[in-house]
């Protein structure tokens, strides 16, 4: 096992030091890509011991893009400040979805967790108050299941319609074709 300080190469040729993590004690080699300090943590623990309140939050920010992003679901999420009115509908990281917000600004309070804001057009980041509507999760659940049902019978009864037209266009082609072929016989017998 190598000693405190210790240095070495690395398989690419690379200068590296044998450091002990000063808060957990764990060893590692390290690159000497950057000078060292004499004081190192590793990853998790220099982390830990950081202290964030130091760093500008929000607009103050050096990485600041205006506030607003997608996310995962495609909705569009908006970062708030703690000092504003709707701050008790925020998130761990201070954003909450847009529409959830512009329903809460057209209350004129803050809506509940339970309070669900639908978009009547299903366009997530269409965010205009008359496309939105506030339903609790039970009715919101049937909406949705009653246009998945709707949905489900108008393709049906579409299908259907369509096959019906297939099979009378068929039968069209056989009288025809039966047409076609009696006249043949009946030409062919005289």
């Amino acid at each position: 096992m190598p000693h405190l300080g210790e240095t070495g190469k690395d398989e690419n040729g690379r200068w590296q030091i044998w450091v002990v993590c000063i808060y957990c004690g764990k060893e590692r080699w390290l690159s000497c890509i950057k000078k060292l300090l004499n004081k190192y943590s590793c990853r998790s623990c220099s982390a830990r011991h950081r202290d964030y309140k130091d760093y500008p939050k929000g607009d103050r920010a050096s990485n600041w893009k205006g506030g607003r992003f997608y996310d995962t679901d495609g909705y569009v999420m908006v970062w708030l400040d703690k000092d504003d009115f709707f701050a008790p509908m925020i998130k761990k990281d201070r954003y909450t979805r847009e529409h959830r917000l512009v329903m809460a600004k057209h209350l004129g309070r803050c809506l509940q967790s339970w309070e669900i804001v639908h978009h009547k057009n299903g366009v997530k980041d269409d965010n205009r108050i008359e496309n939105l509507e506030l339903s609790t999760t039970g009715s919101h659940s049937r909406q949705h299941n009653k246009g998945y049902r709707d949905g489900y019978r108008q393709g049906f009864q579409d299908a259907q319609d369509k096959q019906i037209q297939e099979l009378k266009q068929e039968i069209r082609l056989l009288r025809w074709e039966n047409k076609r072929i009696k006249e043949e016989v009946i030409g062919n017998a005289k």
